[in-house]
């Protein structure tokens, strides 16, 4: 993916200096293009009709050559922002010092849903988009943006799980509802602030493992798991919050590449999910030509016409440009089949307010003053503070005022660029957690002792000196970029390198230990877990430009942690008990299980782990113990809308802090029965909630609204029923508070999963 982005940035050099169409003077200033009381469809197609048939193909990749007799300029379709505006062939920074040389670093998604907070992901989402705009107004971007990546974090070997919200289908797709909306100015909102992506449709989470490489494999997938686990943030993306485009992912699924997949492309996204004309489908970069290695088509030609028909409207790539000629020569396509796909693109472009004129688009009044104000630079602190999730804690944390002197020791100590983990721009400034210490006010001793992946122990008599000599001893490690990538995966969750060596060393010298574990994927804690003399363990994942400020912050006391891990912590023997290529999610003879809903063996750190430095206690207020199933349904069929987003109930839930530190507090509601299908999850969670600033002492009000999809169990078929049935509602992790309720009646179909081709 890295030698494709550099070949197509240096390939798209001239079409990231965006302009925009002149519909006051330009050729199509008089045209049903240019006018703005026409649907966004009628002028798309107008637009196209004016296309020869070299245009139109000339059009069709990712850098699309525009048509310079109309005045249409040449764009680039991929730019990036997955935690803002990112190095990309659509986006470039300008030198150092000049405007827009930089743009608000926010922590990777893996960290910012660790907060389990979606008011702050739809904040973060409008703070990027507002900064892509200002980037686009001086044609430094684009105004579509191939983020989010939403596939569920399966495995703990993935290399880019960092990316995702993590491993529970609703926690995504809340995440990605609400990013969504910040991206895009709205739910289907008439003008759109940019466009969002949602990647990688689907079935995509392996890169190269053991030879099993993304570009040629089959994820076998059932329509089960497929519907329950694999899909709902993808439906959450463009049936509820409207996206305006999709990427097709690399591998096949069931035998098929999605981007050659009709059932994926036009069943599901399209006649099921109503994903319209007015938004297209991009293939992932070269996908089309991975064709080939997939043995689904014999040549480029072919392989372009495939996955035009199939309904991938644009190539990331360069496959339809240099082939689509010959396709039509060859009776693969017609002219019509690429009109389509050109119209799909340019209505999208025409929801951006692309063809309005400056002085009617309000967005094109977003300008440098705009990126990286003093509160998008809190925001950013805000967020890497409610990610940081509090493992292990002995009473180490926070450090008493007794603690002056720290010995920052480990290959995170100093941590600048490697804070921003992957698909990152560059950041105005970045605080390493040495940094952080010296600007709390701690005498600190900085010392690496080793590297992310080093065996090399010269530097550890450094390091235990330092730990003699300071009051605290902090170890910054884990694993980055350097370990876990786009195009790699792990063969192991163990800490890499002679790490933990380093830090049992550090552990018997006996002063208070801070273990700071950053990166994105899952390594195994069970060794720092059980040594008593680690005081303490605080995952950071990838904390953004001010991750060293937030995590001194929690050190110092002067935040309480809140956020919760948003994947199953392994023991590090998880990875000899299942392939990778192993889709399935139920344990078996030959599977454990996959996630927290499945896993049968004893976590490391469970998903929804998460310590405070104060104690809450939850009651639960004015529950109901009964339900009539078919109550429900006509209440929600007379209330409109998708049947599986009706409300079930809200659940009511006090909070109550019972130390002596304010502190936020996530409530989570997990759903467990063996009403249904099976196989049984061991729980699903079913709502969250993050209250905020409890005092001590105070109890406050969360509320867990419920809806009828989450209640229901997804059968064989892929559809979804609710089930009568005993139920059981708990509360917290590990679970503080049970509820046992009933649903009463006869099961109900509440929605109707489309069958998969025979």
């Amino acid at each position: 993916m890295l030698a494709t982005l550099l070949l197509c940035s240096a390939l798209a050099g001239m079409t990231n200096a965006y302009a925009f169409p002149d519909c006051v003077n330009g050729p199509l200033a008089k045209t049903l293009v240019c006018n703005t009381s026409a649907s966004p469809t009628a002028r798309a197609k107008a637009l196209i009709s004016m296309f020869t048939t070299a245009e139109l193909i000339n059009n069709t990749d990712n850098a699309s050559g525009g048509v310079p007799r109309l005045g249409l300029p040449a764009y680039n379709w991929w730019s990036e922002a997955l935690h803002g505006v990112a190095s990309s062939p659509g986006v470039t920074f300008a030198p150092k010092g000049q405007d827009f040389s930089f743009a608000t670093s926010f922590p990777g998604p893996i960290l910012m849903s660790a907060a389990f907070d979606d008011e702050l992901i739809k904040e973060v989402a409008t703070v990027i988009s507002t900064e892509a705009r200002a980037f686009n107004n001086v044609g430094r971007a684009g105004l579509d943006f191939f983020t989010p990546n939403i596939n569920p974090f399966r495995d703990p070997r993935w290399g880019r799980g960092q990316e995702t919200p993590g491993e529970d289908p609703f926690h995504v797709s809340q995440y990605v509802f609400n990013l969504i909306d910040g991206l895009q100015g709205g739910i289907d909102p008439e003008m759109f602030k940019v466009a969002a992506d949602c990647k990688h449709f689907a079935g995509y989470d392996i890169e190269n493992w053991q030879g099993n490489d993304r570009t040629s494999f089959n994820a076998i997938i059932s329509t089960q798991d497929l519907s329950s686990y694999y899909l709902p943030p993808f439906q959450s993306c463009v049936r509820d919050a409207h996206v305006a485009s999709v990427m097709c992912s690399y591998n096949a699924v069931n035998g098929i590449p999605s981007c050659a997949d009709t059932y994926l492309l036009q069943t599901i996204l399209r006649d099921y999910w109503g994903f319209n004309n007015e938004r297209w489908v991009t293939s992932d970069c070269d996908a089309i030509a991975n064709f080939i290695d997939h043995k689904f088509s014999p040549d480029l030609p072919h392989a372009a016409a495939t996955g035009l028909k199939a309904g991938t409207d644009v190539d990331c790539g360069s496959t339809f440009g240099n082939n689509l000629q010959q396709a039509l020569d060859m009776s693969l396509v017609t002219k019509a089949d690429i009109q389509t796909a050109l119209e799909r693109q340019y209505a999208s472009l025409i929801r951006l307010g692309y063809f309005n004129p400056a002085a009617s688009q309000p967005y094109r009044q977003i300008s440098w003053n705009d990126v990286n104000t003093p509160a998008a630079q809190s925001l950013a602190h805000t967020a890497a503070v409610e990610g940081l999730t509090l493992l292990k804690n002995t009473g180490a944390l926070p450090f008493s005022k007794s603690i002056k002197s720290l010995a920052l020791i480990g290959p995170w100590a100093d941590a600048t660029t490697q804070m921003q983990g992957n698909y990152e721009g560059i950041a105005p400034f970045l605080i390493s957690p040495f940094a952080a210490a010296q600007a709390a006010g701690f005498e600190t001793t900085l010392t690496a002792g080793t590297g992310i992946n080093s065996n090399d122990d010269s530097g550890f008599a450094a390091a235990i000196a330092a730990a003699r000599a300071a009051d605290a001893v902090v170890f910054a490690g884990g694993i980055d970029n350097s370990i876990e990538a786009e195009g790699r995966d792990r063969d192991t969750i163990v800490w890499p390198g002679n790490q933990l060596d380093l830090i049992s060393q550090l552990a018997a010298v006996g002063k208070p230990l801070v273990v700071l574990q950053f990166g994105g994927g899952q390594v195994d804690d069970a060794a720092l877990k059980s040594n008593p003399n680690v005081s303490a363990i605080l995952h950071g994942g990838y904390p953004g430009q001010q991750g060293g400020t937030a995590v001194m912050d929690v050190l110092s006391g002067k935040v309480s942690p809140a956020g919760r891990l948003p994947v199953t912590q392994y023991p590090a023997s998880y990875v000899d008990a299942v392939p990778m290529t192993d889709m399935s999610l139920a344990s078996s003879s030959s599977n454990p299980g996959r996630t927290y809903k499945w896993y049968t063996g004893t976590p490391t750190y469970e998903f929804g782990t998460g310590l405070s430095f104060t104690t809450f206690n939850l009651a639960l207020q004015g529950a109901k113990t009964s339900y009539s199933i078919q109550s429900l349904v006509s209440v929600g069929r007379a209330a409109g809308g998708p049947l599986d987003l009706a409300p079930f109930d809200t659940f009511n839930v006090a909070v109550h802090n019972t130390g002596k530190v304010a502190s936020d507090f996530v409530v989570l509601g997990f759903v467990k029965t063996t009403a249904g299908p099976a196989p049984f999850p061991n729980k699903e969670l079913v709502s969250y909630s993050r209250v905020k600033s409890v005092g001590a002492g105070q109890t406050v009000s969360a509320k867990l609204a419920v809806t009828l999809g989450s209640i229901a169990r997804v059968g064989e078929d892929g559809s979804a029923t609710l089930y009568p049935g005993e139920y059981t509602l708990l509360l917290d992790v590990p679970t503080g508070l049970t509820h046992s309720f009933r649903l009463t009646g006869t099961q109900e179909q509440i929605t109707h999963w489309p069958a998969p081709p025979s």
